[in-house]
């Protein structure tokens, strides 16, 4: 076998080609845009880079073939939270073989050493957590978009390299035009016209301040889970930007109480049902189809985030959010499904929330983590 590490034009090329020929008769699979690949590994596009490096590498049969691939990565804001300096993995793959995985392991491994890590997580991004995170262990179906699929004989592969759970990640999926529970709705309706309550949609030529409603409302959220790490306004707003091409702001909402930014959602229409057959490129062609596809309309959408401030959490805030986003998006006949995704095992209030609108499972995925 032939390692090579991505450094020109030609590499960067292979490293894109790997998942191309090893998903090429999969049915399922959705080849992510080339363009969201490269960013990530491009320090001009990511802004992970100032605090962080990353490598990658390919791996080919004897006779050329590419057969594998996996990206090394050190985010110095989060390396060193847990006991043990940890780095990342991600972008894995590979064809079902012990060596060839093992191989692709131990370089990245090998890597991490070099720079201090005892121990690496993955596979995961080089980048926020809301794409490209976790293994896919349940629900080998349709992924959305900037959710990672895999083979299923991955799974094997990083438990015979030594990885383990760290945590499950759940991804359940509801169906639009199914009532919500009676109760469920009840509670809704009442939060929703509680007075000092209200409900604004997301407007694109107010994105700055939505952006820092959205990290005022996320970092208190989120502050006293493991390895919280505060997200920017500047970095939010990038992102919001990034989904403008898809973006409908009439799903995406903030609840306020007397004015206070408190709770929000953030919901996308799902850009693989577009992108599908542009098998990663982005040319004048696929553009052109892009607009008539995005014109057209998709039928399934996907929850990227969810988040209430602490002090507001048991307000039934997120069911009047859920209900505001029905209003809308049953006079369409458009959407058919809302993925929620992905929502750590270990956040049982957002987990509740799932359980009590009637969604059901519909994926999971694993972070894993191999102690060195």
């Amino acid at each position: 076998m032939i390692l090579k590490e991505v450094d020109n034009t030609s590499t960067a090329v292979e490293f894109l080609d790997v998942a191309r020929e090893l998903y090429r008769n999969d049915k399922y699979w959705v080849c992510p845009l080339d363009k969201d690949i490269e960013a990530i590994f491009d320090p001009k596009k990511n802004n992970f880079h100032t605090h962080g490096t990353c490598t990658r590498w390919v791996l080919k049969s004897n006779d050329g073939k590419l057969i594998g691939r996996i990206a090394a990565f050190i985010n110095e804001n989060k390396a060193y939270q847990p006991k043990q300096a940890t780095g990342g993995i991600g972008f894995f793959e590979s064809i079902d073989n012990k060596e060839a995985a093992t191989l692709l392991f131990d370089t990245a491994k090998n890597w991490l050493s070099e720079r201090g890590m005892k121990a690496m997580d993955g596979p995961i991004n080089f980048g926020e957590n809301d794409s490209f995170w976790g293994l896919l262990i349940e629900g080998f179906t349709t992924p959305s978009y900037g959710m990672n699929y895999h083979h299923s004989y991955y799974k094997k592969l990083f438990e015979d390299y030594g990885f383990t759970v760290l945590y499950e990640q759940i991804t359940n999926h509801l169906e639009v035009k199914k009532p919500f529970p009676e109760r469920f709705t009840k509670i809704a309706q009442w939060v929703a016209n509680k007075p000092g309550y209200t409900f604004r949609h997301l407007e694109v030529g107010k994105l700055e301040q939505f952006a820092k409603d959205f990290a005022e409302i996320y970092n208190d959220a989120w502050q006293n889970f493991e390895n919280f790490v505060p997200l920017e306004t500047q970095g939010i707003l990038e992102s919001f930007n990034k989904m403008k091409t898809v973006m409908d702001e009439k799903l995406i909402w903030f609840a306020y109480i007397n004015e206070e930014p408190a709770s929000v959602i953030v919901i996308i229409p799902d850009a693989n049902q577009m992108i599908k057959s542009f098998n990663g490129k982005l040319g004048l062609i696929e553009k052109l189809k892009f607009l008539y596809y995005r014109w057209k309309g998709v039928n399934r959408m996907r929850a990227v985030v969810m988040g209430t401030k602490k002090p507001f959490q048991k307000l039934g805030l997120e069911s009047a959010l859920f209900i505001k986003l029905k209003e809308y998006v049953i006079p369409m006949n458009q959407y058919e499904e809302l993925e929620l995704s992905w929502v750590g095992d270990f956040n049982d209030k957002m987990l509740s929330i799932h359980e009590a609108t009637g969604a059901t499972l519909g994926k999971k995925h694993a972070t894993l983590r191999k102690l060195f």
